[in-house]
């Protein structure tokens, strides 16, 4: 018998999102996963004060451009004091956009808008510091111990600012749909269990891995779309293992959820061939 966790449990609340009904989905019918009107402010929100911040970094961009590097002698303090403020600008954008994702995901239908909203960050990152970083190389009023120093500076803030904005586990409308009918299925809750140093999300608040010593020595407690909110990648890999051997669950149990997840494409094969079976033997009768 597992033991009961020693850690505080808190229970995390924030707008609840919506996914449907496993077995309801098909390819025309919306979204496979909707955040909830509460989410879906936020997120615009945050998207909102994104591009704010990127356009504040490109105008720096262009102020150090077309002022600053215009100047005989160039004045290098406020070069490069433009460009760590064009990198913190870029970044906080990049970091905002990132937990707007989270909120409203895009949907993996669409590879392209998929790709696009969620490496936005790198790729504004670029946007904001490239020009200045060719333009700064080019630049006749500076020698080249000058033009080595900001330049350096400015490729290193740019690798910064893009290793930060880039997205390397991208969310998906099909990942929240698919991890909140798992849980559901298995557990009859949207409900799972993370700690704040995690990256992953588990199946109940009495597996190993939540209860390990933490700084705040914390469990937290809430559904699906509250633990990518909260900076969660996934639910975890191991989430059958977990299933049966700390939450009390059965490996029946763990394999009717693996075949109700594989049940609606079985069910779409077999709706679209009874119609052309029906004709065929009526004549014979």
């Amino acid at each position: 018998m597992t033991e009961t966790p020693k850690k505080k449990v808190v229970r995390v609340e924030q707008p609840q999102s919506s996914a449907p009904a496993q077995g309801s989905r098909t390819e025309d019918a919306g979204p496979a996963w909707t955040p909830s009107p509460e989410a879906k402010a936020k997120a615009t929100k945050l998207r909102i004060i994104s591009w704010v911040l990127w356009v504040l970094a490109i105008g720096v961009q262009a102020f150090a451009i077309f002022w600053v590097l215009k100047q005989v002698p160039v004045n290098m303090w406020l070069l490069i004091g433009a460009i760590v403020v064009t990198g913190v600008l870029s970044v906080i954008g990049s970091l905002c956009w990132k937990q707007s994702n989270r909120l409203d995901p895009a949907s993996e239908k669409d590879r392209v808008k998929f790709f696009v909203q969620n490496q936005l960050g790198a790729i504004m990152s670029i946007v904001s510091f490239l020009p200045l970083i060719i333009m700064i190389f080019l630049n006749k009023n500076m020698s080249g111990k000058q033009k080595a120093l900001a330049g350096g500076i400015g490729i290193v803030v740019l690798l910064i600012a893009g290793a930060l904005g880039a997205t390397y586990q991208s969310p998906s409308q099909e990942q929240y749909a698919n991890e909140t009918n798992i849980i559901e299925q298995l557990t009859g809750n949207d409900e799972v269990f993370w700690t704040k140093s995690g990256s992953v999300f588990h199946v109940c608040q009495t597996v190993p891995d939540v209860n390990k010593e933490s700084k705040d020595g914390t469990i937290y407690v809430g559904t699906v779309a509250e633990a990518h909110g909260a900076g969660k990648d996934r639910l975890t890999q191991k989430w059958e293992s977990e299933a049966t051997k700390h939450c009390g669950y059965t490996q029946e149990q763990v394999d009717a959820v693996k075949a109700g997840l594989e049940q609606p494409a079985a069910d779409t094969t077999q709706d679209t061939e009874a119609p052309a079976e029906t004709p065929a033997e009526e004549p014979a009768q």
